[in-house]
């Protein structure tokens, strides 16, 4: 059974993927290569020179991957929940998880037919968005939503970081008490 899986391998997906992950966590992350970021020209992420979105997909993932999590090229077709959490399932099979991450992020499909609570969106352009609460928290134990399909803006680096800022609030959950995750120079 996975700790955490994302449904998602966007810059917030990926950025959760990558947080979780490197604290040690059992971490599988879905991607089905419809991000919105495949499609776009990135000057505005901190740290990055301008970039071709695929490419910054890709290094996210990479890191991701680099840090233990299992990245799965497929798209999740429906989830249950389990007595132990929550079962999802794809064309590559089944996958139980104890927590899901919904990073998904301008389609809310996946959430509504898993009956969570969806909202008009707050951004141009984004027509629904996931009810949540500050932590990222949907109204299902386990549950939680980060990125444009939480409501931030559809920028990658907005996305990334709250995508970041909710595994660590999944992590910290999961550790029992608040995760920090910050390296120094070797």
């Amino acid at each position: 059974m996975f700790d955490l899986a994302i449904i998602g391998a966007g810059p917030a997906g990926a950025s959760a993927a990558l947080f979780a992950a490197k604290a040690g966590k059992n971490v599988v992350f879905f991607d089905h290569d419809k991000s919105i970021t495949s499609k776009a020209w990135v000057e505005n992420h901190y740290g990055v020179e301008g970039i071709k979105g695929p490419d910054l997909l890709n290094t996210g993932q990479k890191q991701a991957v680099e840090h233990g999590a299992q990245l799965v090229k497929t798209e999740v077709s429906s989830m249950e929940q389990t007595d132990s959490g929550y079962s999802i399932k794809t064309n590559e099979g089944k996958f139980e998880a104890q927590h899901i991450l919904f990073a998904t992020g301008m389609s809310t499909k996946l959430a509504e037919a898993f009956e969570l609570n969806v909202v008009d969106g707050t951004e141009p352009r984004v027509a629904k968005i996931i009810q949540t609460n500050e932590e990222g928290r949907t109204e299902k134990p386990g549950v939680w939503a980060a990125g444009t399909v939480a409501g931030v803006s559809v920028h990658t680096i907005i996305t990334a970081g709250d995508g970041a800022r909710v595994a660590v609030n999944i992590i910290s959950e999961l550790n029992g008490k608040r995760y920090v995750d910050h390296d120094i120079l070797k």
